[in-house]
């Protein structure tokens, strides 16, 4: 299963964030978790396990939009037009994973010195464009069909649509809380409970079909442009997130988890510390204060044990480097660490 899995998405994994993953901490530590479009959590996409959940929920939900858009096609549903691009939209948060897999294989230039593992951030943004742009045309057509109403027709199959969204949310909603439970991801747990909200979205596209049935014609547009602003939200948090990431933020989390870190190495104290997003990897910058009368092996040894300590609390990183600060030792501790392609 892990072989397919590298096949299918066409890279090596280094599973390092499992392997620090199983050191006790077995929850969560990277912040805020948001369900985004584009941005993969690293508790998710550094373990194979993780990446094999991002993968078939794909597959669930790009399934279910398909026979989705079948019935759109066959009714003229607004409300069914807006939750097939909802649920497009959720398939779509493997797209750039694996994007950034293919690219993070190549290994740093001269010109690229970190490598490609942005192009991450990139995707990211090209997904939130398309699902803005589909957003403004289920809102249009809602809102073209509220002044213009048109008959919606084969209200059996509506609904029946209705459920086969509601049935694949469902179906991605226990697979991402079990795997989530089986890794010790938070986020991806989040991301499960996520989904069975948007379960209910799709049922309320059935809502919309016994609302036509009964004579009111207006409630298949009124429930899609329901639907198409809860898809601008989606847009508006996906961008925030996703232009945090490329702008060099960071969840609070992630520098709480440094300061942690060095609670657990006697000597060490943080004076500065700076981390950044890399794709999915994370990098971290940290100037030490010691004491100045120590010697440079025992400082050295202050600084080469809270690097293991930030590698052990934090799945996600990719490197760290360890400094002294301006006034300390002599001769600066720089280690850095690096895992991946």
């Amino acid at each position: 299963m892990v072989n397919s899995l590298r096949d299918w998405f066409g890279f090596g994994q280094h599973d390092h964030g499992q392997a620090h993953g199983d050191h006790g901490h077995g929850h969560d530590r990277h912040g805020s978790h948001g369900h985004t479009h584009g941005v993969i959590d690293a508790t998710i996409a550094t373990t194979d396990r993780g990446i094999w959940a991002i993968k078939w929920s794909f597959v669930i939900l790009a399934v279910t939009a398909v026979l989705q858009m079948a019935v759109v096609a066959l009714s003229g549903s607004v409300a069914l037009l807006a939750d097939t691009i909802h649920n497009v939209g959720d398939a779509t948060t493997a797209i750039p994973l694996w994007i950034a897999f293919m690219l993070a294989r190549r290994k740093p230039t001269q010109t690229f010195t970190y490598g490609l593992g942005r192009v991450e951030d990139l995707a990211g943004i090209i997904i939130v464009l398309i699902i803005l742009f589909s957003a403004i045309v289920a809102g249009y057509e809602a809102i073209d069909r509220l002044i213009n109403p048109q008959a919606v027709s084969h209200l059996g199959w509506l609904a029946t649509a209705g459920v086969i969204g509601f049935l694949g949310n469902e179906a991605v909603a226990v697979f991402r809380i079990r795997v989530g439970r089986e890794i010790n991801s938070a986020a991806l747990i989040a991301d499960g409970y996520h989904a069975r909200t948007d379960g209910l979205t799709s049922l309320a596209v059935v809502i919309g079909a016994v609302g036509v049935w009964l004579g009111f014609p207006l409630a298949d547009p009124i429930i899609g442009l329901l639907i198409t602003i809860a898809i601008f939200g989606i847009v508006w948090q996906s961008a925030r997130s996703v232009l945090t990431r490329m702008l060099d933020g960071v969840e609070p989390g992630v520098m709480d988890e440094i300061q942690h870190a060095a609670v657990h190495v006697p000597g060490a104290h943080i004076v500065e510390a700076k981390a950044r997003w890399i794709g999915h990897k994370l990098h971290a910058d940290v100037a030490i204060d010691v004491d100045e009368s120590l010697p440079l092996s025992a400082a050295n040894k202050i600084a080469s044990d809270l690097e293991d300590e930030l590698f052990e609390h934090m799945p996600a990183l990719a490197a760290a480097n360890i400094r002294f600060a301006t006034g300390g030792h002599d001769h600066p501790h720089d280690r850095s660490h690096s895992f991946g392609n």
